[in-house]
């Protein structure tokens, strides 16, 4: 059943733009304004005719679809970086770092470490190559997505092999992309939701 709120009144609730909801729930505002059109996420109308989300809504959604929120502004985001090339997870973990969002980030060499830091560390976001010793990266990601208290645990692929069947296999295994090596830093960032920090932008 749909629902559909009355024009909003009491100011002073918290409310939140359809670009804000978006950020939280990691789509677009287009996603947004469809799925308040449709009457499936509860929104409310201001004087001016703009669409206005309670918080709480958007938090019960999200619970209801299984959707991860992104951490509000005032919170890390938490990257998990799992590759077996330590100079190249320490790179990343040095790139990500400079962004200009807060950002917490650990380091997993293999999957069964990965394992480990997921429980202890309980990423947003899993950065997961696939070709790894031991647990490999489709492993890895199935265990994942598997389990009811990781399952919402945005991961996305990375691999030096970038052939049409090991993107498929780790789609398959709940990866929301796949990207090759080297890493393009824009469309990572984009991905990440994150904004290139001053002493990046520089380099450029």
């Amino acid at each position: 059943m749909s629902i559909k709120r009355q024009p909003m009144k009491n100011k002073s609730r918290q409310y939140l733009t359809p670009n804000e909801v978006a950020e939280m729930l990691m789509v677009s505002p287009v996603t947004v304004r469809q799925w308040a059109s449709k009457g499936e996420l509860p929104a409310l109308t201001t004087p001016g005719g703009h669409r206005r989300f309670v918080r709480q809504d958007i938090e019960d959604f999200a619970r209801q679809r299984g959707l991860a929120l992104f951490p509000a502004a005032r919170e890390e985001m938490r990257i998990l970086i799992v590759d077996d090339d330590q100079q190249f997870s320490g790179y990343l973990k040095e790139l990500l770092g400079m962004s200009a969002q807060a950002v917490s980030i650990e380091l997993a060499n293999d999957g069964f470490e990965a394992g480990q830091k997921v429980e202890i560390f309980q990423p947003n976001i899993v950065l997961l190559d696939l070709m790894m010793p031991g647990l490999n990266g489709y492993e890895t990601c199935h265990k994942i997505k598997a389990d009811p208290r990781t399952k919402t645990i945005r991961i996305i692929a990375m691999t030096g092999y970038p052939t049409d069947e090991n993107i498929q296999h780790i789609m398959d295994e709940g990866a929301e992309v796949c990207l090759a090596k080297p890493l393009e830093t824009d469309k990572l960032f984009k991905l990440l939701g994150l904004t290139k920090g001053e002493a990046i932008a520089s380099r450029a």
